[in-house]
């Protein structure tokens, strides 16, 4: 996108074309405005038309532009933190609400994908958290102990399972995820785009919003060359924040995360490597990741910005990497590269904001954001449509508030990833 192939990478070499959605000319009304065309734009725009109402979607740029267009295609269930800490920072209420949102929330995509025909290389076997050493084996059954109490169907894989599944005996076990799976996120997102338009959905892309008004009970969005109004705006710009919603960037520490994509297998490491295509990430604090696409490529990431220096490290340590992990793949080489901003919050949890009557917003998905954002997506729909109260919702209301010495952990992340890449190959 914008002629930078280091944005979007494979995917959007691989995705099925975006619907057509022109600049925003002229005076839109609509029962709801929706400034941002990821998952939960997408997905609240959709559920809202489906039930009648007129909806209205500004981009700044095209679809899936931000994170939706960039990550792994991890369809996880739940947040990065473990599951009982999640009463103890929002409270019984909330965090139980939240955490049997979430826990299934990987199961409702599936279920729109499935539903609509979705063309975005789903798969369906689950995910696999891989435990390093001693340490990360303790930590994915303690984590496999919480789930499980809540009644989620998670299970701790033996060190030699676990090398089965993967084609490495790099890892000493691994947690199984039945309900999670893996996607093409930019694929996803323009099949969200697809199905909300078929539902009469006015998509508007190259549309940033430069200004907003609230008056005699209707919100008004402006952009360059107009302007669209509606008694609901939301706001589901989440990470990629600019103009009036730049608080909700400020609100987030950015997280550089890369990834490269190797040339497709030969059909005999296919079935050695991965053969459920469950999606994989590690235990380790500077985490790797890697996952199979539908022609057999294996998507390998971790934390780091493929920019300046970082470009040449990342790269040696991700061929390192995968040598060290699939030493039967012989050389490794990319074809695709691309990197993004994970969003991260203090408490590594999403918000709910209110910026004024009738206008509101989830955000900060802390790098879990298929699952959430469509899960959100629908929430906020529902709320619109008087069906679920805002005292209802499954986060409370928090004011924006922007982190201490949010430059320097940005900072500190990217150098951080480096020097941590630069030491070796880590698993």
């Amino acid at each position: 996108m914008l002629n930078d192939p280091r944005t979007h990478g494979l995917w959007e070499q691989t995705a099925p074309e975006a619907p057509a959605t022109p600049e925003l000319e002229g005076l839109e009304t609509a029962d709801v405005v929706i400034v941002g065309a990821g998952y939960t734009g997408l997905s609240a725009a959709y559920h809202l038309a489906s039930q009648g109402k007129k909806v209205v979607v500004l981009e700044a740029v095209e679809i899936g532009y931000g994170g939706a267009g960039r990550n792994v295609g991890l369809i996880n269930g739940g947040m990065w933190t473990m599951p009982d800490e999640l009463p103890g920072v929002l409270g019984p209420l909330y965090g139980d609400r939240l955490l049997s949102l979430l826990g299934d929330a990987p199961l409702y995509v599936r279920s729109i994908i499935q539903k609509h025909g979705i063309e975005c290389e789903l798969e369906t076997n689950g995910t696999l958290h891989l435990a390093v050493g001693d340490s990360g084996l303790k930590e994915i059954e303690e984590r496999c102990r919480q789930w499980s109490a809540r009644g989620a169907p998670v299970k701790v894989l033996s060190a030699e399972e676990t090398a089965k599944r993967v084609g490495s005996k790099a890892y000493s076990g691994s947690l199984h995820d039945p309900r999670a799976g893996t996607l093409q996120p930019l694929a996803y997102a323009r099949g969200l785009a697809r199905i909300a338009v078929e539902a009469g959905v006015s998509i508007h892309t190259k549309s940033a919003v430069t200004g907003l008004a609230f008056e005699n009970g209707q919100w008004t969005a402006k952009t360059a060359k107009g302007s669209a109004s509606a008694p609901w705006l939301l706001y589901c710009t989440d990470a990629y924040s600019s103009g009036p919603f730049e608080a909700i960037r400020k609100e987030q520490v950015y997280l550089p995360y890369f990834n490269f994509a190797t040339k497709p297998l030969s059909p005999a490491l296919l079935e050695e490597i991965l053969p459920g295509r469950e999606g994989c990430w590690n235990t380790k604090e500077v985490l790797s990741s890697f996952r199979m696409d539908k022609a057999g490529r294996i998507v390998f990431g971790s934390v780091g910005a493929l920019r300046n220096t970082g470009y040449a490290v990342h790269k040696d340590w991700s061929v390192r990497s995968l040598k060290k992990l699939f030493p039967q793949i012989g050389n490794v080489e990319f074809e695709a590269e691309w990197f993004g901003w994970i969003g991260m919050s203090d408490d590594a949890l999403p918000r709910f904001h209110k910026l004024g009557p009738q206008a509101v917003g989830f955000s900060a998905y802390n790098g879990r954001g298929i699952a959430p954002g469509t899960i959100f997506g629908k929430t906020l729909a529902e709320h619109v449509l008087g069906q679920i109260a805002e005292a209802e919702l499954p986060l409370p209301l928090t004011t924006i508030s922007e982190p201490a010495f949010r430059f320097a952990k940005e900072a500190f992340y990217e150098a951080g990833a480096q020097i941590a890449h630069i030491a070796g190959a880590r698993f």
